[in-house]
C-alpha cells in the first residue's frame, strides 16, 4: 500500500486566509487516526478542522491548533476518521420498505423461512398483503424453488408476495396468483417466465417481467408510506456510515417526493438519483432538467439489459453450465437500448445500465460504443451497473470507452456458492473480476445493491479485500487473484464513487474546500486484520459539519 504524509506547511499556507476571514468558530477534531485521499494518494493525519460545512485543513494537531486557537475542540479518543462512505448502487425506497416488511435474508432452510413468514403474518393481521424479500433457495437443503402450496398452508386468506434475494424472482401464494389472473393458460410475458409444474400449473414462482403481473395488483404506496420508507432508509444508512448514496431507479412519485424533501432540507445524506428508465413518465422527468441541490442530484437514468444469475435470468453468450437449454433473458433488444440511450443522452443525462451476464455486458458496451462523442462516456460518465460476468476480452473495452464499472463486492461472496455451477470454470475468469478491471485502469464505483445485500459498507470492504464471506470462508478467498487492496477498496467507496456521481469536487475525500462529510470508526481499517474488516463499528457520522450519529 502506498501512503504519504500530508505536508502541513503547504496546507496551512493555502488555508491561512480562510482562518483569518472566518466569521464562525472552526471546529477541530484531534486525536484521531485519519485517512483521506489527496490528489489521488492516500494520506494520514491526526487532526481535522472544518468551518460550518467545509473542510479548512487536516494534518498535525499542534500546528493546526496554533492556527485555530478559538476553535471548538473535540477529542476523537484515538478513533479512526475517514471520509463518509458512498454506496454507489442501492435502492433507497426498497431498503425502507424492506425495513417495514418481513426480511427473509440469510435463512438457510425452507422451514426457517416458512416460520418467519408465518410469525410476521400473525403479528401484522391488519395488512392487506403480506410482502417481504430475501428468500434464497440456494441456501436450502434441496436448492429448489418454493411453491404456492407451501405458502397456502400458512396463509390462504390474504395474498402473499415475496421477492427473491436478487429481486429478479417472486414467490406467490394461490390468493395472489388468483388476484393476478395467472392460470395454466397464462403465457410467459416478454422478458419473463411463469414457472409451471409437470401438469402445466403455475408453481407460484415468477421470473423477471412475469413478476409485474402480480406486482401490478398490489395497492399503490400512499404518500405517508413512501415518506416513512425513505426516512427509515436514511436513518439506517447514517448508522452504517453511509453519507452519500446512488439510488438505482427512482420512479416519478418518489422523484417528486425527494424534490420536496430536499427543498425542505429533509434529506440528510447526499443522494444521487437515477431516474427509472422503465417509468412511463421518464421523458417528463428528463424535460425537467438536471437537479443539482446540496443534498440531491438527478442527472442519470437507470436501464436494464438482463436479469440475475441466481434465477438464471442473466443473459449469457453460451448456455448455463447447469441448464444447457437456457442462455438467460435479455430484457431489452439492441434497437430498444439504442433508442433509450439516444433519448437519455440528448438531455445530457448519464446512462447507468444493469448488466449481469457476459452477453448483456457486451450488448451494453456495443451500444455505448455507437454513441456520438458529445453523448459518450467521455462526457457523460456512463456506467454499467454490476458488470458481474464479463467476457475476458471485453474487460479492456470498459477503459477504452471510459465506462465506469459500478460493482458490488458482496455479490461475489453471496454468489460464490452457485456461480461456478452456473458458469463453469472458464467463464469465472471474467466474473466479479475486480483486479482485472483495475489492471486495465477501469474505475470501480463500489456499492452494495441494498436491499438485495445488506447495506453495511464494511461488509463490502471486507469482501473486496478478502474475497470471503462474513465467516471468513473460503480460506484464502474465492478466486483470490481478484482481490483489491485496502486503499483501492476505500477509494472505490469514496472518491471514485463520488466521481461516478459527478460529486467529486465536493465529497469523497477530506481535501481543503470540500464538504465536512466524515465518519469515526472503532478500528483502523489499514492495520486491523483483514478478517475483522466486516466487524468495524461506526461511532460517529458527520454530514455537512453536523453530527448525525
Amino acid at each position: 500500500m502506498h501512503m504519504t504524509k500530508w505536508i502541513l506547511g503547504f496546507t496551512l499556507i493555502i488555508t491561512s486566509s480562510l482562518f483569518t476571514a472566518a466569521q464562525a468558530l472552526p471546529t477541530l477534531i484531534h486525536n484521531v487516526k485519519g485517512y483521506t485521499f489527496a490528489e489521488g494518494e492516500l494520506v494520514e493525519f491526526d487532526s481535522l478542522i472544518f468551518e460550518n460545512d467545509v473542510i479548512i485543513a487536516f494534518g498535525n494537531h499542534e500546528e493546526l491548533a496554533n492556527n485555530a486557537k478559538a476553535s471548538i475542540s473535540i477529542d476523537g479518543k484515538g478513533a479512526t476518521l475517514i471520509p463518509g462512505l458512498t454506496d454507489a448502487h442501492g435502492h433507497v425506497l426498497g431498503l425502507g420498505l424492506n425495513l417495514m416488511r418481513v426480511d427473509l435474508r440469510g435463512i438457510d432452510s425452507l422451514e426457517g423461512t416458512m416460520k418467519k413468514i408465518s410469525e410476521y403474518a400473525k403479528a401484522n393481521s391488519e395488512l392487506r398483503w403480506i410482502q417481504g424479500r430475501g428468500w434464497n433457495q440456494v441456501l436450502w437443503a434441496k436448492k429448489e424453488f418454493p411453491t404456492k402450496q407451501m405458502l397456502d398452508t400458512i396463509i390462504n386468506d390474504r395474498p402473499v408476495w415475496l421477492s427473491r434475494i436478487d429481486g429478479h424472482a417472486g414467490w406467490a401464494n394461490s390468493k395472489a396468483l388468483e388476484l393476478a389472473g395467472i392460470t395454466k393458460d397464462t403465457a410467459d410475458p416478454a422478458g419473463g417466465k411463469i414457472i409451471k409444474d409437470a401438469r402445466g400449473e403455475p408453481t407460484g414462482v415468477l421470473i423477471d417481467a412475469a413478476m409485474d403481473i402480480v406486482e401490478s395488483k398490489i395497492p399503490e404506496l400512499n404518500a405517508m408510506e413512501r415518506r416513512t420508507a425513505l426516512e427509515l432508509a436514511f436513518d439506517h444508512m447514517l448508522k452504517l456510515g453511509i453519507t452519500s448514496v446512488h439510488d438505482a431507479g427512482v420512479d416519478f412519485d418518489t422523484y417528486k417526493l425527494m424534490l420536496d424533501m430536499a427543498k425542505d432540507q429533509q434529506i440528510p445524506v447526499r443522494l444521487y438519483g437515477m431516474l427509472s428508465g422503465s417509468d412511463e413518465r421518464l421523458k417528463t422527468m428528463l424535460e425537467m432538467g438536471k437537479v443539482e441541490l446540496p443534498f440531491l442530484k438527478f442527472r442519470s437514468v437507470k436501464l436494464y439489459s438482463d436479469g440475475a444469475l441466481g434465477s438464471r435470468g442473466a443473459a449469457l453468450l453460451a448456455p448455463y453450465s447447469d441448464d444447457p437449454d437456457n442462455k438467460g433473458l435479455l430484457l431489452t433488444t439492441e434497437k430498444k437500448l439504442s433508442e433509450d440511450l439516444s433519448l437519455i443522452t440528448q438531455y445530457g443525462f448519464q446512462a447507468n445500465v444493469h448488466a449481469i451476464g457476459d452477453a448483456a455486458n457486451r450488448l451494453v458496451l456495443d451500444a455505448f460504443a455507437k454513441l456520438p462523442e458529445n453523448q459518450s462516456a467521455d462526457i457523460l460518465r456512463h456506467r454499467i451497473e454490476h458488470a458481474q460476468v464479463v467476457a475476458v476480452e471485453d474487460i479492456p473495452r470498459f477503459a477504452e470507452l471510459n465506462i465506469i464499472a459500478s460493482m458490488q463486492p458482496t455479490h461475489a461472496t453471496s454468489d460464490m456458492n452457485m456461480a461456478g455451477d452456473r458458469l463453469g470454470d472458464e467463464r469465472l475468469k471474467g466474473a466479479y473480476a475486480w483486479r482485472k478491471m483495475r489492471e486495465h485502469d477501469v474505475l470501480i464505483a463500489a456499492g452494495s445493491d441494498f436491499p438485495v445485500e445488506l447495506a453495511n459498507p464494511f461488509l463490502g470492504i471486507h469482501a473486496a479485500v478478502t474475497r470471503q464471506n462474513s465467516d471468513n470462508q473460503p480460506e484464502g478467498g474465492w478466486l483470490p487473484a481478484e482481490k483489491l487492496d485496502r486503499a483501492e477498496t476505500l477509494k472505490a467507496f469514496t472518491i471514485d464513487a463520488a466521481y461516478s456521481g459527478f460529486w467529486e469536487d465536493e465529497i469523497g475525500s477530506l481535501e481543503i474546500g470540500k464538504k465536512a462529510d466524515f465518519i469515526l470508526i472503532d478500528k483502523d481499517i489499514f492495520s486491523v486484520n483483514a478478517e475483522e474488516l466486516d466487524d468495524v463499528q461506526v461511532l460517529q457520522t458527520w454530514v455537512g459539519g453536523k453530527r448525525l450519529l
